[in-house]
């Protein structure tokens, strides 16, 4: 209910007229980055289209993707987030892109909350800020429950390797290796493999330690990423249930390390990083 009353509200917000100056801000999360649009004060018009165009790296901005942020359209949120990866295509959840929101937020003064509740496609996360002198030093994102099994995101009997499926509000699929650097050619087969209906975000990882794995990251929709934090989240609870590290563990990603935690009490995984301001501008859409 909460997903398509956010889908009807925002589609409201994004028809406009074409070639209208947008102001924008470029943020990232461990080198996760993503164009930023308050649609409280602007409008996108064909916001699939606008990522495509604003996320090229020659002839755009140049992003991971972009986010909308709104305001809530049921009363058990805050704020709202959209996200288009660069291809155009939406996703459900965005571990970096909701800390980014988290900062643009408090920062911005649009809200004093140092908890704040953001509705997603895959329903409500809670934010939770370290602030220390007015600045949000780190977001620590209640990602919720994994789920190691969807029909609807996943079939198993036609499992492309030996990997893990983990689903934090999107699919994620984690293959335990020592090469870790064979992302950028085994990542787009597997992304379109037929065990995903869906496609699938994928994940090569490297176990180091107990408390520590160094991943690299093929984004469903936007290819190589320095960092996604719903693959943390996913990667982190694979490895758990294998045995290869413990509840509490650091993930060594391209542009950064995030933490994660799997709780026992609530069975929900708990993301925490740094988000960063890049730059604002203006542009004409």
């Amino acid at each position: 209910m909460c997903n398509n009353l956010l889908k009807i509200a925002l589609e409201k917000t994004t028809t406009l007229s074409a070639m209208t100056k947008i102001k924008f801000t470029k943020m990232h999360g461990a080198g996760n980055d993503y164009i930023y649009v308050n649609t409280m004060q602007h409008t996108v018009a064909a916001p699939a289209q606008a990522a495509k165009t604003l996320s090229d790296r020659h002839k755009g901005i140049g992003a991971d993707g972009l986010v909308l942020i709104g305001t809530s359209p049921v009363s058990e949120a805050d704020f709202s987030m959209r996200i288009f990866n660069a291809d155009g295509s939406e996703a459900t959840m965005c571990g970096n892109a909701s800390r980014c929101i988290g900062k643009y937020l408090y920062e911005r003064g649009l809200t004093n909350k140092k908890s704040i509740r953001l509705l997603t496609l895959s329903g409500i996360k809670t934010l939770m800020l370290k602030v220390d002198d007015g600045v949000v030093s780190s977001v620590t994102v209640d990602m919720q429950e994994p789920a190691t099994a969807d029909p609807s995101l996943y079939r198993p009997d036609r499992k492309p390797c030996d990997g893990v499926f983990v689903s934090m509000g999107n699919p994620h699929y984690i293959i335990f290796t020592d090469n870790i650097d064979q992302v950028g050619r085994s990542g787009p087969m597997l992304e379109r493999n037929s065990a995903f209906p869906q496609r699938c975000n994928i994940e090569f990882a490297q176990i180091i330690d107990s408390r520590t794995i160094r991943v690299r990251v093929w984004e469903r929709g936007s290819g190589i990423t320095m960092a996604c934090g719903t693959g943390a989240c996913a990667t982190a609870v694979a490895a758990c249930i294998a045995g290869h590290t413990g509840r509490l563990v650091s993930i060594i990603m391209d542009g950064g390390t995030l933490t994660t935690e799997w709780r026992e009490a609530d069975n929900h995984v708990y993301l925490t990083g740094p988000a960063q301001f890049v730059f604002d501008g203006e542009i004409t859409l």
